[in-house]
């Protein structure tokens, strides 16, 4: 099960020292205050799972704490300690959120029964979002199996690289994989019952980047109308996945050097520094030299990333693996189509393996997927193969008129262009629309 990171707030010395006791014994990670005030401050720095809550802090309300903790953490667990305890009191404290109630004076086996109970509910509650999220990113486990000699070291370096701590840089041109071993880092860490969350730093403007990373304040800017916590916060305890690190800004690869350094950080518009616990992965298809040389990108920032790094080949240079990336593929976009296509013909085969795929394993990725999508047969023949080159003909190419969606055109022509460009302001410019739009379409198809 899960450690616990838990807040007790109570003005009573000894009862904080009582309760901090109680929990530390048993593994969790507890922080102590005696005001609202402070226990608003620690629970901006810190991302708590549990929360033990005097009713009476002086002169203050216990009771007024329950919406504010609530809304920037909807996830805690409240458990109200009274004195005064009523009948009254305990359905207010639950109609506000409050999870559990315990009157003073109060047993140590108490406490921990309670603390026991919200590590069961939170370790569930974890792995469900961890399963929710393994099953919107499946994908087939082909990806993790090679007959290469040189991508079978780059899986075995990312495997046991996985359950350390180190950051780690992934490079290799557009489409080789490096969004999907990221993911694999996370699942195989001791963080995968934890967040993973991925910024793509060219699929927004720069200037709003920052927030995105790190959050904002109300009215830290113009457009700021609520307060927002950032990436970082959003996946704390979890991983966080920078996609084309080149393309930040250097103002902003300064702050990330804060967090790799110091595991702290500061949202914009806020002078209050919070701590991050966040295990940060980078990826590039950019020459990150060749970026320093040129002064948009920083050195220092390199060598904190490149701790573990991780080159990854083109598709051509291991082409032994196409094939079962294609049937991985196949049986992965037909289940999820509801399609019983289940063979590709030898002379579609040939045609897949002898082809260069600019694109990488993208491209085969999308390829596939498109065959599958619009095949109408059990099987994959040449005929029906939407690969470049003259493969797909022009009376199978999707059209207005088509018996597909337009939901469905509109992703398969962005993953082709996707597919053959390398940037993402590339991409954009070609489809004609902004980087911001391109990034939550991709979002939408679930196109890396």
């Amino acid at each position: 099960m899960v450690e616990l990171s838990i807040l007790v707030v109570d003005d009573e010395i000894n009862i904080r020292k009582t309760i901090s006791y109680c929990l530390a014994e048993e593994g969790h990670v507890v922080i102590a205050v005696g005001s609202g005030f402070d226990a608003l401050e620690e629970a901006s720095r810190h991302c708590f799972d549990a929360v033990f809550l005097d009713l009476k802090l002086g002169t203050e309300s216990g009771m007024d704490l329950i919406p504010k903790l609530l809304s920037t953490s909807p996830w805690l667990k409240i458990i109200m300690i009274t004195a005064h305890a009523s009948i009254e009191s305990a359905v207010e404290a639950m109609k506000l959120g409050a999870a559990d109630y315990v009157e003073k004076p109060f047993s140590a086996g108490k406490i921990r029964l309670i603390a026991g109970r919200i590590q069961k509910i939170r370790s569930l509650e974890l792995e469900l979002a961890s399963l929710r999220e393994q099953t919107a990113n499946h994908e087939p486990e082909s990806y993790f199996i090679s007959a290469n000699p040189g991508m079978k070291r780059v899986l075995e370096t990312v495997k046991t690289a996985a359950s350390s701590e180190a950051v780690m840089l992934l490079t290799g041109e557009s489409g080789t994989g490096k969004s999907v071993l990221a993911k694999a880092v996370h699942q195989w860490s001791s963080r995968s019952l934890r967040p993973f969350s991925i910024v793509s730093c060219p699929a927004m403007p720069s200037e709003l980047l920052e927030s995105e990373l790190f959050g904002h304040m109300r009215g830290a800017f113009t457009g700021a109308h609520k307060e927002n916590p950032g990436r970082i916060a959003m996946c704390e305890g979890g991983t966080l996945f920078l996609d084309e690190i080149a393309d930040m800004p250097v103002s902003t690869q300064a702050k990330l050097l804060q967090v790799i350094q110091d595991k702290t950080y500061q949202r914009v518009g806020d002078p209050v520094t919070r701590k991050a616990d966040i295990r940060i992965i980078a990826a590039t298809n950019a020459n990150l030299e060749e970026k320093i040389h040129n002064g948009t990108f920083r050195e220092d920032l390199y060598y904190r990333l490149n701790v573990i790094s991780i080159s990854i080949p083109p598709l051509r240079e291991h082409k032994e693996d196409i094939i079962p990336l294609v049937r991985g593929f196949l049986s992965h976009f037909s289940s999820i189509n509801h399609k019983q296509i289940t063979e590709i013909g030898q002379d579609a085969m040939e045609r897949l393996v002898g082809y260069s795929w600019p694109g990488n394993i993208r491209e085969l990725r999308n390829c596939i997927e498109r065959a599958v999508i619009l095949g109408s047969v059990t099987s994959i023949n040449l005929d029906t193969l939407p690969l470049p080159g003259g493969v797909f003909t022009e009376s199978r190419t999707p059209s207005p008129g088509d018996p597909v969606s337009l939901s469905q055109l509109e992703k398969i022509h962005i993953s082709r262009v996707l597919a053959r460009t390398g940037t993402i302001q590339e991409a954009a410019a070609i489809l004609g629309i902004d980087q911001a739009t391109l990034w939550r379409k991709r979002r939408t198809y679930h196109l890396n």
